[in-house]
């Protein structure tokens, strides 16, 4: 651990995709789905082509909320609909029904399936001993309670704040810092641990917070970072513990 790490004392974390893995629980979930209504007889489409436009309108929508320019009741009507439209399905009442049932489902069961990000627990639980743990996310509470509760992560996170919480979003830097304050931190107590480089790195800088880029992708970007890593276990490296 870095001289400088020595004086924090709080620790805010992304959620989906940096400790609740999302890209698992979501699988799982569209599997359940494209079988049973059918998808593959109905649109002549395997489930590869099925999650992979779905992934893509998805992360498209998911930019657009964070940018503004979409509710969260916009997005959930959407992203189903355009994934059938890209995979060809036409207008029709049938489309819109079918789109609106695997919303509901989709809503219902993801939020309450449990895989976590390897070495998620683990760091938590030795990170805890130390640090005042929280969760900071941009989505939306019902479902990040869901997520959190369900997958035990719950006994290590003191506050979970949400976007909600004040009506704007990562990477504006005033959700950072209504997080410190609801925490009683200071910026140079806290540091933010998230996957997304602009929502959650660029956010939590421009704020005057340090953070630690969780990429474990190894994605190309062009900012120069002071701490990134691939795997979770190498934050308490960084983190000391």
């Amino acid at each position: 651990m870095s001289r400088s790490m020595n004086r924090i004392g709080h620790l805010y974390f992304d959620l989906d995709h940096t400790l609740w893995d999302f890209e698992a629980n979501a699988r799982a979930v569209l599997w359940e789905l494209y079988e049973e209504t059918k998808l593959g007889a109905v649109l002549s489409v395997t489930f590869d082509a099925f999650l992979g436009h779905y992934s893509t309108v998805n992360e498209a929508l998911w930019d657009r909320y964070r940018l503004g320019q979409l509710g969260r009741d916009e997005v959930r009507y959407v992203r189903f609909r355009d994934t059938l439209t890209a995979l060809g399905m036409p207008d029709s009442a049938e489309k819109s029904q079918l789109a609106e049932r695997l919303d509901a489902e989709f809503m219902h069961r993801a939020p309450r399936q449990t895989r976590l990000v390897e070495g998620a627990i683990e760091l938590l639980e030795s990170a805890s001993v130390r640090y005042r743990i929280h969760i900071l996310t941009n989505g939306f509470p019902d479902t990040q309670n869901l997520k959190i509760d369900g997958s035990g992560l719950a006994p290590y996170i003191e506050h979970r704040i949400s976007s909600a919480d004040i009506g704007v979003l990562k990477p504006d830097r005033r959700i950072f810092l209504h997080a410190l304050r609801k925490a009683g931190a200071k910026r140079r107590d806290a540091l933010m641990i998230g996957d997304h480089l602009v929502a959650d790195i660029i956010g939590a800088r421009n704020a005057g917070i340090e953070a630690v880029y969780f990429n474990p992708e190894a994605k190309p970007h062009p900012e120069k970072l002071r701490f990134e890593v691939r795997r979770l276990q190498q934050i308490g490296d960084i983190i000391g513990v």
